[in-house]
């Protein structure tokens, strides 16, 4: 990457991060279901977020500067997200399902041994959308990290018409974040266990972004 190539790019992460910013502080914001993984976090246990693409926009402004690692496509969209997430304390793997993952699955056991935290885009980055691929319990079963399902949802939002569903928020929006329970995965399933276990956590990461959708449907004829 030439001098120049390098500016751009951090000059993409600094702009990046003050949008997000000031766009996500303009909203308010109410948290649920964070207790278990905080106590996870204060135990030290090694944690794999688990968010679907589609749900990405409040991520790397909600978790910033905790130490978590990500897993990053290694694409110009991947990018984007690499230069924005590491000056915000991120440590960045890049790999994906559809690109050479050896050295990064190396990586990301190291950091989980360790009590590290992880994010990985389950679907991502082609999809098909919110198909859970098996990596991520591949990964639990061989580290012992605890899988934990994150979604979000927003009062003034757009649907966009990409292939993930992409949620985008409006500025001055209210957000609700959910936090799903976290989930231990069997280092010794067979096959058929494996696959079944693989499809419940699909149903339960589609059921977060229900219930985080549902909130406003219910919320929307309550004063506050």
């Amino acid at each position: 990457m030439s001098a120049w190539e390098k500016f751009r790019w951090k000059a993409v992460g600094i702009i990046g991060r003050a949008i997000l910013r000031l766009w996500t502080k303009s909203c308010r914001m109410k948290v649920v279901g964070e207790e278990d993984y905080l106590r996870l976090k204060r135990e030290k246990k090694p944690i794999i977020l688990l968010i679907w693409h589609g749900r990405l926009f409040l991520v790397p402004y909600f978790f910033r500067k905790r130490g978590i690692s990500a897993l990053v496509s290694p694409s110009k969209d991947g990018e984007i997200l690499a230069q924005i997430g590491s000056g915000w304390g991120y440590r960045i793997f890049r790999g994906s399902s559809s690109h050479s993952i050896v050295r990064a699955w190396g990586e990301m056991k190291n950091e989980l041994q360790k009590g590290g935290e992880l994010i990985v885009i389950p679907d991502g980055p082609r999809g098909p959308n919110r198909e859970l691929k098996p990596g991520c319990l591949k990964l639990a079963q061989e580290t012992g990290a605890l899988l934990v399902p994150f979604s979000f949802s927003a009062s003034r939002k757009k649907i966009l018409k990409s292939w993930d569903r992409f949620l985008f928020f409006y500025p001055f929006s209210k957000i609700f974040a959910l936090y799903g329970k976290p989930i231990a995965i069997d280092p010794l399933l067979d096959e058929e266990s494996f696959e079944k276990e693989r499809q419940r956590i699909e149903h339960l990461l589609k059921e977060l972004d229900s219930a985080a959708d549902h909130y406003f449907e219910k919320t929307r004829s309550v004063p506050e």
